[in-house]
């Protein structure tokens, strides 16, 4: 496993490229309401990318047709943008994007309720982004990958949570994905010593229900094999000596 450790100017690169998602990211959440499509998220980020000079970096990546990923109460995560998907009150969605500046990628994912939704579906997407920020506080050098997947899953455990297995977060950088992958469920083995410098896209994936989940038939939308609703929440971090940062917060 070859995992880079970033120079102090991959880092400034890396922390620009994750700004300026972080500020498409706020503006996409600004405009979700009742009645639009999942499509018009996706031409709204799409702008918003280019707007800033940058390239989405899930466009056509391993052939996947939009620039953001658009999952709607029970898909987990990659549901393809549609003008027919129209989201409505109650409903929640998670956008889960990145873009490239200068050659370096930025990751964040968040999920959203549309209007009011129901008390049920606010502490699922609360819990999610709980479990992110517990689990980053072992993303220190010296710690190792899998205290990160530890301690996502014993924040999530009291609640009978459904954790995601299929799918796990990564290693990012000059690509989307680089080594190591990064689970949000316990492990038995420690896996690799952190070092500073190294970025990491952390990603909760989590369901109402069972971790159970499916691919529909456009081998893209992961949904809950029951049917729950399924939260998402990301950031890329970079692992420091002391407590990580966030690169991705807005």
């Amino acid at each position: 496993m070859a995992v880079t450790v970033k120079s102090q100017r991959e880092i400034e690169l890396m922390r620009e490229s994750c700004k300026l998602l972080a500020d498409v990211f706020q503006n996409m959440e600004r405009a979700i309401h009742p009645g639009m499509s999942t499509m018009d998220i996706n031409i709204l980020g799409d702008k918003l990318i280019r707007e800033h000079g940058c390239i989405p970096n899930f466009l056509h990546y391993n052939g996947y047709p939009a620039s953001i990923c658009v999952s709607v109460n029970d898909e987990v995560v990659h549901g393809i943008p549609r003008r027919d998907h129209i989201l409505q009150e109650g409903d929640i969605v998670s956008l889960d994007a990145g873009l490239i500046y200068k050659g370096y990628h930025s990751d964040m994912a968040r999920t959203f309720g549309v209007g009011e939704i129901s008390e049920e579906a606010k502490l699922l997407i609360e819990r999610t982004r709980q479990s992110f920020f517990d689990g980053i506080k072992m993303a220190k050098a010296g710690n190792h990958l899998y205290d990160i997947s530890n301690a996502i899953n014993a924040s999530i455990k009291p609640y009978g949570y459904g954790i995601v297995r299929d799918l796990v977060g990564h290693g990012i950088g000059t690509s989307l994905h680089e080594d190591p992958q990064i689970p949000n469920f316990a492990q038995r083995r420690r896996g690799l010593k952190l070092q500073a410098g190294m970025t990491l896209a952390i990603e909760p994936m989590i369901n109402l229900g069972r971790a159970d989940v499916e691919w529909l038939d456009d081998d893209w939308t992961v949904v809950t094999e029951d049917g729950s609703i399924s939260a998402h929440y990301e950031n890329t971090i970079l692992v420091t000596d002391g407590d990580p940062e966030i690169l991705t917060l807005y």
